[in-house]
């Protein structure tokens, strides 16, 4: 007989793969979450409703046996810079509070890379589970608020609760209904909305291996550690390239040192913050990210877990054709998308 699985942030990029997973392997599936389903998958149990409401996390994790934590507030910029803090920590702490009053056999969370990093670091260090950085370490606000979340599995972990850990690297591939930050940059690229770039050091993932590894996690992973779920380590130049083979577009040539990058990016966030309260091109966060140099160590994961990604290639070109379906592509590709995979 399957096991009930409760899935928050069940409709997002990773999440939807999680469920998509769990149900083919014959999982009865819980999902909670701000939004409401485009296309209601028959069986799945939709609980609308946030993680910091205390009666709703409790109710959706009733008679569940595993509970997937991926519901979190994911964006670089936010109007409202509390909301990270009280989303991301607030909402975890109900979860692990709900999860161990209910008994359950184990809670996966899903934390990020970004709390392993620090724009402090100058040289391209390989990293792995073991660093231990400090509130003070966090580059913005995203990340003071995945750091306090993390911190409150690990707590729950030393209470005895089953919490296992999971910071995928840079996801990518199709169905991005919302556009995390990664899938916008790659989309602003192919629209040529960008004249120059900011050249960083990037680990890129698959979503749909992320789900797989956190399906891992929940059946070998061990209580109260992390496991990086990472794959291919890319310059953002060469993945420009890689995006110019796949669909025979051309890419921006002019690369932008850090200093100005730093500098435009901050004029932009006080602007957004103070004056249009809209989204920054380039959040502060993401461009201090960017100049960290640091690359990942995933092989804890691939030993412990079985866990392993797919081509990068694959995965860009399964995102550009389900961009083009979605009809977002402002510059068609001079190569076919079905063919992509191929080049």
């Amino acid at each position: 007989m399957g096991k009930t699985c409760l899935v928050t942030g069940g409709l997002g990029f990773i999440g939807q793969y999680v469920v998509q997973t769990l149900l083919e392997r014959g999982e009865t599936v819980r999902i909670l979450d701000l939004a409401v389903p485009e296309q209601p998958i028959e069986g799945v149990d939709y609980v609308q409703g946030s993680i910091t409401d205390r009666a709703v996390v409790e109710s959706a994790i009733a008679d569940t046996q595993w509970v997937f934590h991926l519901a979190a507030n994911a964006g670089l910029w936010s109007a409202q810079k509390q909301t990270f803090l009280t989303v991301n920590q607030v909402g975890t702490r109900n979860i692990m509070t709900a999860a161990q009053a209910a008994g359950v056999d184990r809670v996966i969370h899903t934390s990020t890379e970004s709390i392993l990093k620090t724009d402090r670091a100058k040289s391209p260090d390989l990293i792995d589970e073991s660093v231990r950085l400090t509130f003070d370490d966090m580059v913005g606000a995203y990340c003071q608020g995945k750091f306090l979340a993390e911190q409150e599995a690990f707590a729950a972990a030393e209470r005895g609760l089953p919490v296992v850990i999971v910071n995928p690297t840079i996801p990518i591939g199709p169905r991005d209904r919302n556009l995390t930050p990664p899938s916008r940059m790659i989309l602003g690229f192919l629209n040529g909305d960008y004249p120059a770039f900011l050249n960083s050091t990037l680990n890129l993932v698959d979503a749909r291996d992320v789900a797989m590894g956190h399906i891992l996690a929940a059946e070998k992973g061990r209580v109260g550690e992390r496991y990086l779920l990472g794959h291919t380590h890319l310059e953002l130049r060469e993945l420009l390239q890689i995006l110019t083979k796949l669909t025979g577009l051309s890419m921006p040539q002019r690369q932008v040192p850090y200093w100005l990058a730093l500098t435009v990016s901050r004029v932009q966030e006080f602007i957004a913050d103070y004056i249009t309260h809209r989204p920054p091109a380039a959040p502060l966060t993401g461009v201090r990210l960017a100049g960290s140099p640091i690359r990942f160590d995933s092989r804890k994961a691939h030993q412990e877990l079985g866990f392993h990604g797919r081509p990068v290639e694959e995965s860009l070109a399964d995102a550009i054709g389900w961009y083009a379906e979605r009809g977002w592509l402002k510059r068609q590709p001079t190569r076919c998308v079905d063919q992509l995979t191929s080049a």
